[in-house]
Protein backbone atom coordinates (compact mmCIF):
# COMPACT_ATOMS: atom_id res chain seq x y z
CA UNK A 1 0.00 0.00 0.00
CA UNK A 2 1.37 3.68 -1.22
CA UNK A 3 1.80 5.38 2.34
CA UNK A 4 2.59 8.87 0.52
CA UNK A 5 2.01 11.26 -2.26
CA UNK A 6 3.37 10.65 -5.43
CA UNK A 7 5.11 14.15 -6.82
CA UNK A 8 2.47 15.17 -9.04
CA UNK A 9 -0.05 14.86 -6.10
CA UNK A 10 2.05 16.89 -3.63
CA UNK A 11 2.97 19.55 -5.90
CA UNK A 12 -1.20 19.86 -6.63
CA UNK A 13 -1.68 19.89 -2.68
CA UNK A 14 0.66 23.07 -2.21
CA UNK A 15 -0.80 24.77 -5.54
CA UNK A 16 -4.35 24.43 -3.87
CA UNK A 17 -2.78 25.60 -0.22
CA UNK A 18 -0.81 28.47 -2.10
CA UNK A 19 -4.05 29.21 -3.85
CA UNK A 20 -6.37 29.32 -0.82
CA UNK A 21 -4.06 32.25 1.01
CA UNK A 22 -3.88 34.37 -1.61
CA UNK A 23 -7.70 34.10 -2.20
CA UNK A 24 -8.18 34.97 1.32
CA UNK A 25 -5.59 37.70 1.67
CA UNK A 26 -7.05 39.21 -1.54
CA UNK A 27 -10.57 38.62 -0.19
CA UNK A 28 -9.55 40.66 3.17
CA UNK A 29 -8.19 43.39 1.15
CA UNK A 30 -10.96 43.60 -1.24
CA UNK A 31 -13.93 43.63 1.32
CA UNK A 32 -12.25 46.15 3.64
CA UNK A 33 -11.95 48.41 0.78
CA UNK A 34 -15.79 46.67 -0.50
CA UNK A 35 -17.73 45.09 1.53
CA UNK A 36 -19.97 43.98 -1.07
CA UNK A 37 -16.83 43.09 -3.44
CA UNK A 38 -17.84 40.45 -5.99
CA UNK A 39 -16.17 36.54 -6.42
CA UNK A 40 -14.80 38.15 -9.58
CA UNK A 41 -13.12 40.80 -8.34
CA UNK A 42 -11.89 38.99 -5.80
CA UNK A 43 -10.05 36.23 -8.00
CA UNK A 44 -9.12 38.50 -10.19
CA UNK A 45 -7.36 40.42 -7.20
CA UNK A 46 -6.02 37.08 -6.56
CA UNK A 47 -4.88 35.76 -9.66
CA UNK A 48 -6.56 33.22 -10.04
CA UNK A 49 -9.04 31.72 -12.22
CA UNK A 50 -13.28 32.20 -11.31
CA UNK A 51 -13.21 28.18 -11.37
CA UNK A 52 -9.73 27.70 -8.83
CA UNK A 53 -12.15 30.17 -6.47
CA UNK A 54 -15.04 28.59 -6.48
CA UNK A 55 -13.23 25.14 -6.14
CA UNK A 56 -12.18 26.79 -2.63
CA UNK A 57 -15.14 28.64 -1.93
CA UNK A 58 -18.33 27.58 -3.65
CA UNK A 59 -20.42 30.87 -2.96
CA UNK A 60 -19.53 34.51 -1.42
CA UNK A 61 -21.01 33.37 1.79
CA UNK A 62 -19.08 30.44 2.13
CA UNK A 63 -15.65 32.53 1.70
CA UNK A 64 -16.61 35.48 4.39
CA UNK A 65 -17.75 32.73 6.78
CA UNK A 66 -14.02 31.50 6.39
CA UNK A 67 -12.99 35.01 6.54
CA UNK A 68 -14.72 35.29 9.62
CA UNK A 69 -14.03 32.49 11.37
CA UNK A 70 -10.11 32.70 10.75
CA UNK A 71 -10.80 36.83 11.95
CA UNK A 72 -12.58 35.44 15.25
CA UNK A 73 -10.02 32.91 15.87
CA UNK A 74 -7.11 35.69 15.82
CA UNK A 75 -9.13 37.95 18.01
CA UNK A 76 -9.97 35.47 20.20
CA UNK A 77 -6.32 33.92 20.44
CA UNK A 78 -4.77 37.42 20.87
CA UNK A 79 -7.37 38.59 23.95
CA UNK A 80 -6.71 35.48 25.48
CA UNK A 81 -3.07 36.39 25.85
CA UNK A 82 -3.60 39.60 26.88
CA UNK A 83 -5.52 38.47 30.12
CA UNK A 84 -2.75 38.55 33.04
CA UNK A 85 -3.65 37.55 36.66
CA UNK A 86 -4.81 40.13 39.06
CA UNK A 87 -4.19 43.39 36.19
CA UNK A 88 -6.98 45.84 36.42
CA UNK A 89 -9.15 47.20 34.50
CA UNK A 90 -6.70 49.66 32.93
CA UNK A 91 -4.30 47.56 32.10
CA UNK A 92 -6.86 44.74 31.31
CA UNK A 93 -7.85 46.70 28.91
CA UNK A 94 -4.46 48.23 27.46
CA UNK A 95 -3.12 44.94 26.67
CA UNK A 96 -6.28 43.75 25.27
CA UNK A 97 -5.61 46.66 22.85
CA UNK A 98 -2.35 45.67 21.97
CA UNK A 99 -3.25 42.26 21.08
CA UNK A 100 -5.84 43.25 19.29
CA UNK A 101 -3.16 45.56 16.91
CA UNK A 102 -1.31 42.68 16.27
CA UNK A 103 -3.78 40.52 14.54
CA UNK A 104 -4.04 43.84 12.04
CA UNK A 105 -6.08 42.92 9.11
CA UNK A 106 -7.97 40.17 10.84
CA UNK A 107 -8.78 42.48 13.08
CA UNK A 108 -10.37 44.85 10.97
CA UNK A 109 -12.06 43.04 8.46
CA UNK A 110 -14.21 41.07 11.17
CA UNK A 111 -14.96 44.79 12.62
CA UNK A 112 -15.49 46.36 9.36
CA UNK A 113 -17.93 43.44 8.10
CA UNK A 114 -19.17 43.29 11.61
CA UNK A 115 -20.26 46.83 11.31
CA UNK A 116 -21.25 47.62 7.95
CA UNK A 117 -22.89 44.44 7.37
CA UNK A 118 -24.93 43.81 10.45
CA UNK A 119 -27.06 41.40 9.23
CA UNK A 120 -24.47 38.36 9.24
CA UNK A 121 -25.25 36.04 11.83
CA UNK A 122 -21.51 34.40 11.95
CA UNK A 123 -19.52 37.64 12.72
CA UNK A 124 -22.41 38.85 15.79
CA UNK A 125 -21.20 35.30 16.84
CA UNK A 126 -17.90 35.69 16.25
CA UNK A 127 -17.50 38.77 17.93
CA UNK A 128 -20.00 37.82 21.34
CA UNK A 129 -17.04 37.13 23.31
CA UNK A 130 -14.36 39.80 22.76
CA UNK A 131 -17.73 42.52 22.90
CA UNK A 132 -18.23 41.03 26.00
CA UNK A 133 -15.38 40.79 27.87
CA UNK A 134 -14.81 44.61 26.52
CA UNK A 135 -17.76 45.47 28.01
CA UNK A 136 -16.33 43.63 31.12
CA UNK A 137 -13.44 45.32 31.96
CA UNK A 138 -15.40 48.70 31.03
CA UNK A 139 -18.27 48.39 33.37
CA UNK A 140 -15.47 46.99 35.92
CA UNK A 141 -13.40 50.33 35.67
CA UNK A 142 -16.46 52.42 35.71
CA UNK A 143 -17.08 51.20 39.12
CA UNK A 144 -13.62 51.36 40.05
CA UNK A 145 -13.96 55.20 39.05
CA UNK A 146 -11.13 54.27 36.40
CA UNK A 147 -12.86 55.19 33.27
CA UNK A 148 -15.93 57.69 32.63
CA UNK A 149 -19.09 57.04 32.94
CA UNK A 150 -20.75 59.42 31.21
CA UNK A 151 -22.18 56.75 28.52
CA UNK A 152 -23.12 52.69 29.96
CA UNK A 153 -20.73 50.24 29.25
CA UNK A 154 -21.86 49.10 26.13
CA UNK A 155 -22.17 52.33 24.12
CA UNK A 156 -18.83 53.15 25.33
CA UNK A 157 -17.69 50.18 23.97
CA UNK A 158 -18.86 50.73 20.76
CA UNK A 159 -17.40 53.97 20.35
CA UNK A 160 -13.98 52.72 21.28
CA UNK A 161 -14.27 50.17 18.84
CA UNK A 162 -15.23 52.68 16.18
CA UNK A 163 -12.09 54.54 17.31
CA UNK A 164 -9.95 51.49 17.05
CA UNK A 165 -11.18 50.76 13.82
CA UNK A 166 -10.22 54.16 12.58
CA UNK A 167 -6.81 53.82 13.92
CA UNK A 168 -5.72 50.61 12.67
CA UNK A 169 -7.32 51.99 8.81
CA UNK A 170 -4.69 54.71 9.53
CA UNK A 171 -2.21 52.69 10.00
CA UNK A 172 -2.50 50.26 7.38
CA UNK A 173 -3.01 53.38 5.19
CA UNK A 174 0.37 54.52 6.36
CA UNK A 175 2.36 51.19 7.21
CA UNK A 176 4.75 51.50 10.27
CA UNK A 177 2.80 54.68 11.85
CA UNK A 178 2.12 52.90 14.88
CA UNK A 179 3.72 49.47 14.83
CA UNK A 180 3.03 48.59 18.44
CA UNK A 181 -0.12 49.92 18.80
CA UNK A 182 1.63 52.44 21.38
CA UNK A 183 -0.43 55.43 20.51
CA UNK A 184 -3.80 53.58 19.50
CA UNK A 185 -3.61 52.35 23.10
CA UNK A 186 -3.25 55.65 24.63
CA UNK A 187 -5.49 56.89 22.42
CA UNK A 188 -8.36 54.30 23.07
CA UNK A 189 -7.43 54.86 27.05
CA UNK A 190 -7.79 58.41 26.94
CA UNK A 191 -11.28 57.93 25.08
CA UNK A 192 -12.09 55.78 28.03
CA UNK A 193 -11.61 58.75 30.18
CA UNK A 194 -8.13 58.12 31.69
CA UNK A 195 -5.89 61.02 31.89
CA UNK A 196 -3.46 61.13 29.12
CA UNK A 197 -0.28 61.29 31.06
CA UNK A 198 -1.64 57.77 32.86
CA UNK A 199 -2.99 56.40 29.91
CA UNK A 200 0.96 57.27 28.54
CA UNK A 201 2.91 55.73 31.54
CA UNK A 202 0.10 52.47 31.54
CA UNK A 203 0.79 51.49 27.79
CA UNK A 204 4.66 52.03 28.28
CA UNK A 205 4.60 50.28 31.31
CA UNK A 206 2.73 47.17 29.54
CA UNK A 207 5.24 47.37 26.26
CA UNK A 208 7.90 47.83 29.17
CA UNK A 209 7.35 44.55 31.27
CA UNK A 210 6.75 42.40 28.34
CA UNK A 211 9.53 43.32 26.46
CA UNK A 212 11.81 42.39 29.69
CA UNK A 213 9.95 39.34 30.02
CA UNK A 214 10.62 38.16 26.39
CA UNK A 215 6.84 38.44 25.38
CA UNK A 216 5.46 40.20 22.05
Amino acid sequence: MQTTDTPGRAVQRKDAHSNRRRILASARQQLLEDPDASLDSISQAAGVARRTLYGHFPSRHALIADLTQEAGHELRQAFARARTADAGPVEAMTRMVLQAWTVGDHYRVLIALGRRRPGEDEMRTTLAPVRAEAVATLRRGQREGVFANHLPAPVLAQALEALMLALAEENAACPGTDPRGEAAATAFLVAAGVAPQRAALQVQGVIGRDRAAGVG
